[in-house]
Parts: C-alpha cells; sequence; structure tokens
C-alpha cells in the first residue's frame, strides 16, 4: 500500500454535545484509520484516498435514507460514492453499476444533471461519505452478542467498500463483502468476541 495513510474527516451529530463527546472520546480509541486502510488493501486499492465519515442519531439516518433511498427508517450505514464507476476491480455480479457514458467513460454529468465528479490527477481521490447511526451500532451489538467497537468498526469496512464498488444487493456481493470485512477486522486483531 502507499506510505500516504487515508484521510478521513469525522464528524459527529449523535445527540447533545455531551453525548457527540463521548462518542467522540470512544471513537478515538478506535483504529479507524486502520480498518480503512485495511480495507482499501483487501480491495486491491493503493492510491491516496480520502473519505468523510459522520456518525449520527437514527433521526439523522432515517431522514438520509429516505431522502436517498426512498426508505423510511433508520439503519445502520449508508454510503455515498463520489466515484462516476466502481474503482474495485471485481466480479461484475459484485459490484455496482457504473454510470452510463459514451464508450464507457464516466459520464461529464450524473442522474442528477450535475457534472460528474473527476479527481484532477495527482490529487487524492476523494471516494465520498459514510454515515453510521450510533444508537444503531449499540442495539445491533447487543442483538448479536458482541462489543459496539466491533460493530463500528464492521460497520466502517462494509461503507468503505461501497465507497470502491462493491454492492450487497446479489449473493455474490453480499458475501464477498462479509468475507472481506471480516478478514480486515481480524488482520487489525478484532475478533466478534461474545460479551
Amino acid at each position: 500500500m502507499n506510505e500516504q495513510h487515508p484521510e478521513i474527516e469525522l464528524y459527529i451529530n449523535a445527540g447533545n454535545d455531551e453525548q457527540n463527546a463521548a462518542i467522540q472520546q470512544t471513537l478515538k480509541t478506535l483504529e479507524l484509520d486502520l480498518v480503512v486502510e485495511h480495507t482499501l488493501l483487501a480491495a486491491g486499492i493503493t492510491q491516496a484516498v480520502m473519505l468523510t465519515l459522520l456518525v449520527t442519531d437514527e433521526e439523522g439516518i432515517r431522514d438520509l435514507n429516505k431522502q436517498y433511498r426512498q426508505q423510511d427508517k433508520p439503519t445502520d450505514v449508508l454510503s455515498f460514492p463520489l466515484l462516476e464507476q466502481p474503482l474495485v476491480d471485481a466480479p461484475l455480479d459484485e459490484l455496482w453499476m457504473p454510470v452510463e457514458g459514451s464508450g464507457g467513460e464516466a459520464r461529464e454529468t450524473n442522474d442528477a444533471g450535475r457534472p460528474a465528479f473527476i479527481t484532477p490527477p495527482g490529487q487524492i481521490t476523494n471516494l465520498g461519505d459514510i454515515v453510521i447511526s450510533w444508537p444503531t451500532v449499540l442495539q445491533q451489538a447487543s442483538a448479536a452478542g458482541h462489543s459496539p467497537f466491533y460493530e463500528f468498526l464492521y460497520l466502517l469496512a462494509h461503507g468503505v467498500l461501497h465507497l470502491v464498488g462493491y454492492d450487497d444487493q446479489s449473493e455474490a456481493g453480499y458475501q464477498k463483502m462479509v468475507a472481506l470485512q471480516q478478514s480486515v477486522l481480524q488482520a487489525v486483531g478484532r475478533k466478534a468476541e461474545q460479551l
């Protein structure tokens, strides 16, 4: 992997200032950079990248889920790739579909009619945004009987895989993503330890 670590812009909006500060303190103890770096490496991505991570509450993620996926319910993680086509080299049945253009290249505009996002040569590639619901992390970890730290890092790896092109809407994509997420967490020394 290249020597440059991925840049992660972290934002927390999951309650009042005290709750946000507590979550920020908790996240400082987790190896976010290492998980992102290992996820990128597992996906074969070696270029310099950045992404934005927003930790929010159920209402915040529900609003985004409704607005962008037409699903009026909270979820655990959402990913908003900025790339016009998958960055990862994988079988088509594991990937989200690229935006169609002339000659298979990225289009000048996307479905919303906005200019396509193109990274200038030599610049860091902005993969996009990941949003994780903190209350859902706690609920899912409790239901699964493992640590919320494992759950959060698992969802972070999941979000990164979506940003680079993987899609879990097919069985092949789902199986590949789960296998990669588990191998990444094992590589960074995290296990789904039972509580």
